[in-house]
């Protein structure tokens, strides 16, 4: 039996919530379950209501994306866990090729490619990641910020729990921490080189929006980790 994927969309006040929701909803891969978190959204939630019965809807407190993320992949029954952004959109064939990735690999953890749509969702840059040439490449990479676009992630449960989740402390760059904690556990990090995901970036994302705040708390993020990442970079061969 093919392994069960959860999908977790955190949804705040988003009105682009029912395309993120569509895409997930017609993967090619047959074994998913969605999971949708309200993170104490206030506006737009009448979009998702023609869903509600094909998903899972769970409603909390506000706590930001990292603490919305926490509670979905808390709830997922699945081996995978993928994190879906209520604005962004998943490829029909995401999870069947990542999931056939992984398990061919035995990967606990890997990225992908992915195009950039604008606010109308029209494809502006094609295959718009960054590509290293080695794994060391990539990891000096990380030793100064975040490459990684967290909607192409797929890891498993047990990687979730193992590393103790998101830190919800973290309002923007929660991902870029547990990123980092991923290498410093040497965790293999893989990558498939594939546009599995569209990435919607417009006026009203909290990227652009909070740019200053993200700025300041990467670095201080940066700074926690700095020694340990030097550390694991030196005894890196190559």
């Amino acid at each position: 039996m093919l392994p069960k994927v959860s999908i977790i969309i955190p949804f705040y006040n988003d009105h682009y919530v029912d395309q993120a929701i569509v895409s997930a909803l017609y993967q090619t891969y047959p074994n998913i379950e969605i999971i949708v978190i309200d993170d104490g959204s206030t506006l737009h939630q009448n979009v998702i209501a023609p869903y509600l019965s094909r998903i899972n809807y769970i409603g909390k407190a506000n706590g930001g994306t990292g603490s919305a993320l926490n509670h979905g992949f808390s709830l997922a029954s699945g081996k995978y866990i993928a994190w879906l952004s209520s604005d962004d959109r998943f490829q029909a064939d995401k999870i069947a090729k990542q999931v056939g990735f992984m398990e061919s690999t035995g990967a606990r953890i890997s990225h992908t490619d992915f195009h950039i749509m604008n606010e109308y969702g029209a494809i502006t840059e094609y295959s718009a990641g960054v590509k290293y040439a080695s794994a060391k490449a990539f990891i000096q990479a990380m030793r100064h910020g975040c490459p990684v676009n967290g909607c192409t992630i797929m890891m498993t449960k047990e990687l979730f729990l193992a590393l103790g989740g998101f830190n919800s402390g973290l309002p923007y760059t929660h991902d870029y921490d547990f990123w980092l904690r991923v290498l410093l556990s040497r965790v293999d990090f893989h990558y498939l080189n594939e546009p599995l995901t569209i990435y919607r970036r417009h006026s009203q994302m909290g990227t652009v929006r909070h740019f200053d705040t993200i700025l300041g708390e990467a670095g201080m993020v940066n700074q926690r980790y700095a020694h340990l990442m030097d550390a694991l970079i030196a005894q890196l061969p190559g």
